[in-house]
């Protein structure tokens, strides 16, 4: 990752299809197309890439997130739980949603903790909300009989994990819906977009209309289209899918490149005896966008990180550290800094995330080291970089 660093012809066609027909609309002037539905094909062949039923793209993966829970019946009031590592948009689109995230601890997968899944349940909860993160899976089928049991809708996370798999079958493809991103630094990029998938037909069609305004989308004059429900405008442009769609073509061969340099960089540091490597419930669904490992202690991993940055091993990150991927940091969160007074504030339920305490993925977090694998490494760079960090550790 991230797709951009093989941007070529592939894209520059499918975008100055668009360019030359003039239509940028996602919809309609069919006239004018020359045939061109870039968004269109796109869904159609995430969809048979993953095996799902349906596929709605939208402007990004944060309103991808937001409309599956929306399609899913997620509102006002309703509790959503969800992990602290992941990126601040997860929490983001349940609170747009009108819901409440509750905070549940992560495990060594470096996602959601069945164990502890069952301790944060109450009354008020409708959905769980699992984050496959860093390129992998969190233990989705234990997830998953956790939802049936509790009656509880699984909506997947997996906007950092497109590729990824769980014994053969697609992440994002478990629950309900599942949500993707191809923002600016995914495998597939579309500078901006994101995609709900879903084999429900309802919550497919709820997720269509609520990302263009309810519109029903029937019949070929836009403007005597029906309002199924009330909605906003999520769309993507037929310039940003035309960009995924060609980087959609290109993720087999991604997917492979990553991990294959992931395995050799892996072997390498598996000769260090203060490493222990992050737990992946599937290695073969693995899509090997970052290496995450863990060292001794705090004062370990943060002295590595300094020390890779210092010797150019660049793209290496300790999460708790991070202001943007670890709940410790999320100061505007915890203090409620928000523009207008959210659903979620006015409840008689408001957590007091200030004083939440996660003491299990605190440790984790402390020690944890996550690599970037990039595409565009040589396999110079990928030795000299091995090289360098097994000086350091």
């Amino acid at each position: 990752m991230p797709g951009f660093e093989l941007f070529g012809d592939e894209e520059r066609k499918e975008v100055n299809d668009v360019l030359e027909t003039g239509v940028l609309f996602r919809y309609g002037f069919e006239p004018m197309r020359q045939g061109h539905w870039k968004a269109r094909s796109f869904e159609e062949q995430l969809v048979k890439r993953l095996g799902a039923s349906y596929c709605h793209l939208c402007a990004t993966g944060t309103s991808a997130l937001v409309t599956a829970l929306v399609a899913c019946g997620i509102g006002a009031g309703d509790e959503v739980i969800v992990p602290p590592f992941t990126f601040i948009a997860t929490i983001e689109a349940v609170l747009a949603a009108g819901a409440v995230p509750v905070f549940a601890e992560i495990d060594e997968t470096l996602c959601l903790d069945p164990q502890v899944l069952k301790t944060v349940i109450t009354s008020r909860t409708r959905a769980i909300l699992p984050v496959h993160m860093c390129g992998s899976m969190a233990r989705i089928d234990d997830i998953g009989q956790i939802c049936e049991q509790h009656g509880l809708i699984l909506i997947e996370d997996a906007c950092q994990s497109l590729g990824g798999s769980f014994n053969g079958k697609a992440l994002g493809t478990f629950g309900k819906a599942g949500c993707f991103s191809f923002d600016p630094v995914k495998t597939v990029t579309c500078g901006e977009g994101g995609a709900v998938v879903t084999d429900d037909t309802a919550v497919y069609t709820h997720a269509d209309a609520f990302t263009d305004h309810g519109h029903d989308h029937k019949g070929d004059d836009r403007g005597l289209e029906a309002h199924l429900i009330l909605g906003t405008n999520f769309r993507i442009s037929e310039l940003n899918a035309a960009v995924g769609l060609a980087q959609l073509r290109k993720l087999d061969m991604m997917l492979d490149k990553q991990r294959q340099t992931k395995k050799i960089i892996k072997e390498a540091l598996s000769q260090s005896d203060k490493i222990r490597f992050r737990h992946i419930p599937d290695p073969d669904g693995d899509t090997a966008t970052f290496l995450s490992f863990f060292l001794p202690d705090e004062s370990a991993a943060l002295t590595a990180v300094n020390k890779f940055g210092e010797a150019g091993v660049d793209g290496c990150f300790n999460w708790y550290a991070n202001n943007w991927h670890y709940i410790r940091h999320w100061d505007h969160l915890k203090q409620w800094r928000t523009a207008a007074k959210m659903p979620s504030q006015q409840t008689e339920h408001c957590p007091d995330y200030e004083n939440l305490t996660l003491p299990q993925s605190d440790d984790i977090m402390r020690r944890t080291i996550s690599m970037q694998i990039k595409l565009s490494w040589t396999v110079e760079q990928i030795e000299q970089r091995i090289a360098k960090m097994m000086d350091i550790i």
